[in-house]
């Protein structure tokens, strides 16, 4: 299929992007910026790139001309791979400032040229290429290649840990793509600046960061400035990155967007991540490790003060979920699960994946949550995608405005500020006898909300569907996690697709987030 197949390979991207982004060496970028290189000498900022984005949406769309050259352009992932960046070569390296900057060679996946500037006090100064920058391992390539060759993207270092070592705390590398992560975190979620008709039977559409400035920090600094001129043939973006690494690392986004034509379905502050197996389901998975995923659910804080929880699924096809709220307070993939015992991966470290979520700016109007459960055979494939989506239809013209702060944390003190859902587990129904024709349900809620509660609490559980029947509802507590449990069965009727809904209650008081689950036959 069309729609599957392009998503699939993009997300594939993300994986090589962070994995070679974990192979090449650590520490921190490149030489001083050379005034004589300088483009301008007027102090330049965010107006000059929405400037910039403006003037190209009112253009036809042009493919980026600068072709790899023949010997680089086939090149294999190990090749690519063998490549490294030169720690020594690393931006702002010599003039020990708080961040630095390494650069991704082009090849393999990553052929598009990304164009890297530097801003200091106001002046811009390209960041040229040279092989000097690289060490190219068994790699062929061809002696010297042109200043113009450009880069594929770039990463950024700081002293996240301890003062003597500069951690890898963000990468900007493919499309539209970018990481980040905080203290004792491990890559797993992807950002992206803009996703264009995501999950529609026709092909995905993929903007691409063409060009990027980096604001040379001061010495004290504890944040990090980026601008990008975003590029796609139905839309440009001027974007600005405040990037302050920490515990969590928040990354405050500017996003304008300028139409060239009108775009189905406009995807805003794109979440993508990667669900394998694990919970709700027992797979059959010839797999030693219990679960494998970045994710394991969708967070939604509503603007009417609802918080819903919906687990992630690698489904045996394509899901797509819509959650429709007005002026949204945030939403997120949440990986909940941080014990190591469920997934035993000493490499991957599921447990210490990052959460990534979304706090928009300013009132974003009526639009929905979409989260759209991508198929698939493989942890390479990232196959689980959120973003919010503007119900006003979008139109060729049209000037967009987004802000908001993206947050990666591996737990979020107070979110939601009511009890959660801490697994969702499924399997055949009866009372003796299994019956696969009756679907069991078992939640645990739980959280501090919860902890004041002692066992003998009437607490009650609201259970909806959309269609079907719920039966044999039981409330227990549960004491190994200081919380509670609820049963139920679903007895599905006709319908291949049910809604269902859960909470907790005591008397009229609402205990919990809510709980959602799409059953499909």
């Amino acid at each position: 299929m069309n729609r599957k197949t392009s998503v699939m390979a993009v997300f594939s991207l993300v994986f090589y992007a962070g994995f070679v982004a974990t192979c090449i060496a650590a520490p921190a970028p490149v030489s001083k910026p050379d005034p004589a290189k300088s483009v301008t000498a007027k102090p330049f900022g965010f107006a000059n790139v929405h400037r910039r984005a403006a003037k190209l949406a009112a253009k036809p769309y042009k493919e980026n001309g600068n072709a790899l050259p023949d010997a680089l352009r086939d090149m294999s992932y190990d090749q690519y791979r063998d490549i490294r960046f030169k720690p020594d070569k690393a931006l702002w390296r010599d003039v020990d400032l708080p961040f630095e900057a390494q650069f991704f060679f082009r090849g393999f996946l990553f052929q598009k040229q990304v164009k890297i500037h530097t801003i200091d006090q106001g002046v811009v100064t390209p960041v040229d290429y040279s092989n000097d920058l690289f060490n190219f391992g068994k790699t062929p390539v061809p002696k010297t290649l042109s200043p113009n060759l450009g880069f594929a993207g770039f990463r950024l270092h700081y002293p996240l840990h301890r003062d003597n070592y500069y951690d890898e705390v963000a990468v900007f590398l493919g499309a539209s793509y970018f990481r980040a992560v905080g203290q004792e975190q491990h890559y797993g979620i992807s950002l992206r600046g803009l996703a264009i008709d995501t999950g529609l039977p026709t092909k995905e559409e993929f903007p691409v960061f063409k060009e990027f400035w980096i604001q040379k920090p001061n010495k004290s600094a504890k944040e990090i400035t980026v601008y990008a001129l975003l590029d796609s043939p139905s839309v440009t973006g001027a974007y600005e990155f405040i990037i302050q690494p920490g515990a969590e690392t928040t990354i405050d986004v500017k996003a304008r967007i300028f139409t060239r034509t009108a775009v189905k379905k406009l995807g805003v502050a794109p979440l993508t991540s990667m669900f394998l197996h694990g919970e709700p389901k027992n797979h059959t998975v010839d797999d030693y490790r219990p679960e494998v995923h970045d994710s394991d659910g969708l967070l939604l804080a509503a603007g009417n003060d609802e918080w819903i929880w919906r687990p992630l699924e690698n489904p045996e096809n394509l899901r797509i979920s819509s959650f429709q709220t007005s002026n949204p307070k945030g939403f997120g993939l949440l990986q909940r699960d941080r014990k190591f015992e469920h997934y035993q991966d000493l490499e991957s470290k599921y447990q210490r994946r990052p959460s990534a979520w979304v706090e928009p700016i300013g009132n974003w109007g009526e639009g929905t949550v979409e989260l759209v459960e991508i198929p698939s055979d493989s942890e390479k494939n990232d196959n689980i995608v959120a973003f919010w989506v503007p119900s006003k239809p979008i139109e060729a013209g049209q000037k967009l405005r987004f802000d908001y702060r993206l947050s990666l944390e591996l737990e979020k003190l107070g979110q939601p500020p009511a009890g959660k859902v801490m697994s969702t587990r499924i399997g055949a129904g009866g009372t003796v006898d299994l019956d696969p024709k009756r679907r069991k349900f078992v939640l645990d809620f739980a959280g501090k909300a919860l902890e004041k509660f002692g066992p003998d609490t009437p607490i009650n559980a609201i259970v909806s569907a959309s269609s079907g029947k719920i039966e044999n509802k039981v409330v227990q507590y549960n004491e190994h996690i200081g919380g509670w449990r609820v049963y139920f069965e679903l007895i599905p009727e006709k319908e291949t697709s049910i809604e269902l809904r859960s909470f907790l209650k005591l008397e009229q008081d609402i205990l919990t987030e809510t709980w959602s689950y799409q059953w499909n036959k």
